[in-house]
């Protein structure tokens, strides 16, 4: 069966032209000849080519190879899949390899050998083929990045706490040294870290995240670093880690505060070294990423006290960028608020609503507990349920959450106040002691007779 592929024979000698024809033609669908190579141009206009066969000289006495080059460089800023052999008569190391370093796909000496020839085409035909599919590929992962850029691309703010964080952000994001972002759940980390991987020369590359926090043990090196076929029971086929996949772009670990001991020591080891080497294999492969980490855990306190590894800290933090919860920004919340209601409103197609000043004053004294993200869940919500042009407090407060600020609003009691904000700054910090008692602006052992006083 013939491959589908056109090809294009440019030569000023028709007995050359005739050959090359008949015998390719048994073996590829299109094969077209041309003697005068000023033709090239208006024929690539026409049609697309697969394979372009070019002699490299075309006036009398002259065997430099110059034309073929130059007719081969205006061919591949046309279309630089097309995969061009060169054919002449005097040929030569020194030109072969010429030519080869110029772009060329191959280079044949006439008289050809008919196998060799055949050879050379068919290979040309796979490299042609292996760059639409390359170019197939980026234009994917060009659209995907976009796509899911669109959904992180609420980095904004007018207020004093997010302007230093978007000054550090313009300084850092040209380099390539190591950022580490602290910052509660759902305040945006992973925003930051698309952000600052756009700014940066590694823009048009992969942004590869990874959760750390969801990995177990048993799957940490097999995702981070790949696997070999056979490498153990479920290893079916090679399959590369997320450090050879994000290679040449950015490389987000996500959660990296949850890491236990051993496996803070085998990324450290990777970190150190910029190799990986897959499960079940011995060969290191090199891997060039920019890192970025982030964690909501006190990764400080974690060194200090031994669960974080100090080494691996200095290695990640180059540059470090702590997100201040919404709470601390308040002035940024009708901006979050007004995006995410015109975001939403195109999304489902409705008109983009405005909020009472009542909703937003209740807005803006909400402690969200949740960030950015709590907010952009909140707007969603309302878009969607909401009817009118102008959304109202029960449009954003509702069932539960009603209650519970109802209730605290109704409190006179002290200790059923105090209470609350106590068990709120535990559960905000996860149990963390040391933070918990910063934001509550009492002692630590203040703070554990409390828990003890009302049974927190």
């Amino acid at each position: 069966m013939k491959k589908k592929a056109k090809i294009l024979i440019v030569d000023d000698n028709e007995e050359i032209l005739v050959a090359l024809r008949l015998q390719l033609s048994g073996y590829f669908e299109t094969v077209v000849t041309e003697k005068k190579p000023d033709m090239i141009p208006g024929l690539m206009s026409k049609e697309s080519f697969d394979i372009i066969i070019l002699d490299m000289n075309f006036k009398a006495g002259i065997n430099t190879g110059n034309e073929g080059i130059y007719w081969m460089n205006k061919i591949l800023a046309v279309d630089p899949a097309v995969s061009v052999i060169f054919i002449t008569a005097y040929a030569g190391i020194e030109l072969a390899v010429k030519a080869i370093q110029q772009g060329a796909a191959d280079f044949i000496e006439k008289p050809w050998d008919d196998d060799k020839l055949l050879a050379a085409v068919l290979r040309a035909w796979e490299l042609h083929r292996s760059k639409l599919e390359i170019n197939s590929l980026r234009q994917k992962q060009k659209h995907l990045s976009e796509k899911i850029d669109h959904q992180y691309d609420f980095f904004m703010g007018s207020s004093q706490a997010m302007e230093s964080v978007f000054r550090t952000i313009d300084k850092v994001a040209s380099t390539d040294a190591s950022v580490l972002i602290l910052g509660e759940n759902g305040t945006g980390k992973e925003v930051i870290a698309r952000e600052i991987h756009k700014r940066s020369a590694r823009s048009r590359e992969v942004f590869i995240s990874v959760d750390l926090g969801s990995l177990s043990s048993t799957l940490f090196e097999s995702e981070l670093f790949g696997h070999i076929k056979g490498a153990f029971t479920d290893a079916r086929e090679d399959r590369p880690g997320r450090f050879e996949i994000a290679s040449g772009g950015t490389l987000f670990l996500d959660e990296i505060g949850n890491l236990s001991s051993s496996l803070q020591s085998k990324l450290l080891t990777t970190l150190q070294s910029r190799k990986v080497t897959r499960i079940g294999s011995n060969r290191p492969i090199a891997v060039d990423i920019r890192l970025i980490s982030a964690t909501n855990r006190p990764v400080y306190e974690l060194a200090d006290q031994g669960e974080f590894r100090e080494d691996l800290l200095y290695r990640i933090n180059t540059i470090q960028l702590e997100i201040p919860p919404l709470r601390e920004r308040q002035e940024d919340i009708p901006l979050l608020m007004n995006f995410f209601l015109e975001k939403y409103a195109s999304k489902y197609g409705k008109p983009v609503p405005k909020t009472d000043k009542g909703a937003m004053d209740k807005l803006m004294q909400y402690n969200w507990p949740g960030n950015v993200r709590e907010l952009q869940h909140m707007a969603e919500k309302a878009v969607i349920l909401g009817e009118g042009k102008l959304l109202h407090v029960e449009d954003f407060f509702s069932g539960a959450r009603a209650r519970f600020k109802e209730s605290l609003t109704d409190i006179l009691d002290l200790e059923t106040l105090e209470k609350e904000a106590i068990r709120k700054a535990i559960d905000r910090y996860r149990g963390n002691i040391t933070r918990a008692v910063k934001d509550l602006g009492i002692s630590r052992r203040a703070l554990y007779y409390k828990l003890r006083k009302y049974d927190i």
